[in-house]
């Protein structure tokens, strides 16, 4: 129907309401999403996590929802609760030995009661810093006080980064605990939410493709979660309780370096060899302990052989240099929780990416047909 208007004013006059009533609401909507950023942005990274984790284990909730006749919300409690004893709480553990670790050392340091021992004459010659590294560690060994007075304010500094990152920690194990409380209760209404889910995406990416990007981003979640981050995580829950049952000094600190170690792929016997070392070395072990923590270390340092053919095969392939970036920066910028999450959002950002180039809007498939880049994601449904 043509619309006829008196004169070139009125046209504009009721072009420029328009104009001004979207502008308006442009403007409300903006605000009112700058607000709810706000307010749910201390919770983000809790979140995060706490949707991976239910992404990552709903297939095994559906499987045990089904032995217990449908009963959806007792299979999360029994998932939560076994996230829990055997993950959760473990790290929380070695969270907390590292906290007391540093703790420790802080305190050793500014009372000067912390003992340094002599360094071996083999650091010496070490090339082109030996020398160096060896008159200062043999400084340290004869009159720590001294080195510490000489080097105090940066001191003062790093102590307090340390034992700001003390208390950080302890909010960190708070977190894994709630995000697997959390997941729990996004896995009970996994179904509704994954059709509200797939709505949303829908609207965002075009009808009919909604389904597609959601076993995408399911896909990667999972191999990521699963195969790279998750056998990383078990192999430095594992060897880091060894190595704290065993008294090895920094058990928590260790743990983080095998985690680190995993998720770049560097074997972990790094850690693990000069540990053993030190539970021979030291003699406050009896032979039958010292031999029992070394066949410990090594069945763990071993375990990611066992178990990346099960996990890291599943779903897409990405890039691991994609996944050690996500994971070395969501460690500096939210700790511990941020590695996890940087490392699974990143590679996530990475398969949506290469979606989209493979996914030409020119030849974009019918309804029923599923584009090229889909065919990566057919193993992870």
């Amino acid at each position: 129907m043509e619309m006829h208007y008196k004169s070139p004013l009125e046209l504009e006059t009721r072009l420029s309401r328009r104009l001004l009533d979207v502008f308006i609401r442009i403007g409300l909507v903006s605000v009112l999403a700058v607000l709810c950023y706000r307010i749910f942005s201390p919770f983000i990274s809790l979140m995060a996590w706490a949707l991976i984790l239910a992404v990552t284990l709903f297939p095994a909730h559906q499987a045990l929802s089904r032995r217990m006749k449908g009963r959806s919300n007792l299979a999360a409690t029994l998932l939560v609760l076994s996230g829990i004893v055997l993950i959760a709480w473990p790290s929380a553990l070695l969270m907390s030995s590292l906290a007391d670790s540093v703790h420790d050392l802080v305190g050793k340091v500014q009372g000067s009661t912390l003992q340094v021992p002599a360094p071996p004459p083999s650091v010496a010659e070490w090339p082109v810093v030996g020398k160096k590294v060896h008159a200062f560690w043999t400084q340290a060994h004869d009159d720590l006080p001294a080195v510490v007075q000489r080097f105090q304010p940066k001191l003062g500094e790093l102590a307090k980064t340390a034992l700001g990152m003390v208390a950080s920690i302890a909010g960190t194990a708070l977190t894994f605990l709630v995000s697997f409380i959390i997941a729990g209760v996004i896995m009970a209404y996994g179904q509704s939410g994954a059709r509200r889910t797939q709505a949303i995406l829908d609207r965002i990416v075009g009808i009919g493709q909604g389904e597609r990007f959601a076993r995408l981003g399911t896909a990667t979640i999972r191999a990521v979660a699963l195969g790279v981050v998750g056998v990383a995580a078990i192999q430095a829950l594992v060897i880091g309780l060894v190595l704290m049952v065993a008294g090895v000094p920094f058990a928590g600190a260790l743990a983080g370096i095998v985690l680190v170690f995993g998720v770049a792929q560097v074997p972990v016997i790094l850690v693990s060899l000069p540990a053993m070392a030190y539970i021979w070395s030291t003699g406050d072990h009896g032979t039958v302990a010292a031999v029992v923590y070394t066949v410990l270390l090594l069945l763990g340092g071993m375990l990611d052989n066992v178990l990346k053919p099960l996990l890291l095969g599943r779903g897409v392939d990405t890039p691991m240099p994609v996944v050690l970036l996500g994971a070395l920066g969501g460690l500096a910028g939210s700790g511990i929780l941020g590695m996890f999450v940087g490392a699974t959002l990143l590679a996530l950002g990475y398969q949506i990416f290469m979606w989209w180039v493979d996914t030409d809007p020119a030849t974009a498939p019918v309804e029923g047909e599923l584009p090229v880049a889909d065919s990566l994601v057919t193993q992870g449904k």
